[in-house]
């Protein structure tokens, strides 16, 4: 299951943060990888707070995909 979606559980913001930079990271193998891990870091901490986070993960990786896209 991608990034804890499923069942809702206590997010493990940790574990998404490295399980996104690394999928990012292979996507992107150009770009710097802590870079890739600040911008999936920030796009994280704007969702971990929201009352649903069983897709936080998913949500992360699609923003700082975008990004890296536009670059």
């Amino acid at each position: 299951m991608p990034y804890g979606a499923g069942m809702a559980t206590e997010l493990d913001a940790d574990d998404v943060i490295t399980q996104v930079t690394k999928s990012l990271s292979d996507k992107f193998p150009q770009r710097d990888p802590e870079d890739v891990e600040t911008r999936v870091r920030h796009a994280v901490d704007d969702l971990k707070d929201r009352p649903v986070t069983d897709y936080v993960g998913v949500l992360a990786e699609r923003a700082v995909k975008e990004e890296l896209k536009r670059e």
